[in-house]
């Protein structure tokens, strides 16, 4: 069995959860998920906790479940953010709307028009990716990063803030 799927995830004040034909929703003040349940996998709601049960022999994917609905609860009170950072000599973000553009030394400007319900900000050499939504964030952020990835000789690129970028010696000459 399970240690993590069997404890219960714990519903905070504003947040409603509706379990229906095999789907879970949460609703809250940042936005809304519904996630499908794998098979063998049923939810209930009881007494302001979210209750999840496998079926005989389905305790692996019991744990992913209850990290998944924890996971969206936190999304739709608190959110979730990533942080890059620009390291270079000209490298340049500005944010319109929902479209970043990057100068990144390139002969042109990268235009990137985030997902809906992502949010981006610019602030001199930082972009922060935030949202309500765990793995989308996750993806928007890396698929930023991989423009112009950091390169071990001269540290330049987009990386994760706190991030350590291995640098390796140039050539010498003898």
């Amino acid at each position: 069995m399970s240690k993590i799927g069997r404890q219960p995830v714990p519903i905070p004040a504003g947040v409603t959860v509706v379990v229906e034909r095999g789907r879970i929703g949460v609703k809250g003040p940042k936005g809304e998920h519904s996630w499908a349940l794998p098979a063998g996998i049923s939810a209930r709601v009881e007494g302001g906790k979210v209750f999840l049960e496998a079926a005989e022999g389905d305790s692996a994917r019991q744990g992913l479940a209850r990290t998944q609905v924890a996971n969206m609860i936190q999304g739709v009170t608190a959110g979730y953010s990533r942080q890059l950072e620009l390291q270079g000599v000209g490298f340049k973000a500005s944010v319109s709307g929902n479209t970043l553009t990057l100068q990144l030394g390139y002969s042109h400007p990268i235009v990137f028009t985030a997902p809906l319900g992502i949010r981006l900000e610019v602030k001199e050499n930082r972009i922060t990716v935030s949202g309500a939504d765990k793995q989308q964030v996750g993806d928007t952020a890396s698929r930023i990063r991989g423009f112009y990835r950091p390169e071990p000789y001269k540290g330049k690129g987009i990386r994760y803030v706190n991030e350590y970028v291995r640098r390796k010696a140039g050539k010498t000459v003898a």
